[in-house]
């Protein structure tokens, strides 16, 4: 392969997926991180062209990632900034007066009840918007344990989604109170 068709795979590689790897690098590393996670994730994907699948790349580019973000955190301090992003996108969603806050804002406090490999599993398929058998080459693993584990993975967030409110949760704004009805 030329230089110039090497700098075209990867232009056009990078082009067509560089929104989902952002999002992916979010979700795992938080806002703050994302861009560096998704330039280092580019520059090895650059580095490493020939072993860039052509039929699929996004899975290899989300395990780089993966791999990325793995190596920059420790799992506690990764965990602790995600939580702190699903707790603001919570409180972000309980001032959202378009229908569906409530199960936006339980899902989401669900999601963050749930430890950092669930969270991955569920949003790898459901957020990502990948296959079971492109999302297990991502964590790792082979499509039948993927599918076990985000199985179980559900039956958490289920149990979570059906644990009883915790009295903390902020009482509704009265919208007809005398306060608002200008």
């Amino acid at each position: 392969m030329t230089h110039a068709d090497a700098q075209r795979r990867f232009t056009s590689i990078y082009y067509e997926h560089h929104p989902q790897v952002y999002a992916y690098a979010v979700s795992r590393a938080g806002r703050d991180l994302a861009d560096d996670v998704v330039g280092e994730t580019f520059l090895i994907a650059w580095r490493k062209l020939a072993s860039v699948p052509a039929d699929a790349p996004l899975p290899w580019l989300l395990g780089v990632a993966r791999n990325v973000v793995r190596r920059r955190y420790h799992a506690e301090v990764r965990q602790a900034a995600l939580a702190v992003e699903l707790r603001a996108w919570v409180d972000d969603a309980q001032h959202d007066v378009a229908d569906g806050v409530t199960e936006k804002a339980a899902m989401l406090a669900a999601l963050a009840a749930l430890g950092d490999d669930d969270r991955e599993l569920l949003t790898l398929v459901a957020w990502h918007g990948l296959s079971p058998r492109e999302a297990a080459r991502v964590v790792g693993c082979s499509t039948a344990t993927y599918s076990v584990r985000l199985h179980r993975a559900r039956k958490r967030l289920q149990q979570a989604l059906s644990a009883p409110a915790k009295a903390e949760r902020r009482t509704p704004i009265n919208l007809t109170s005398k306060e608002f009805s200008r």
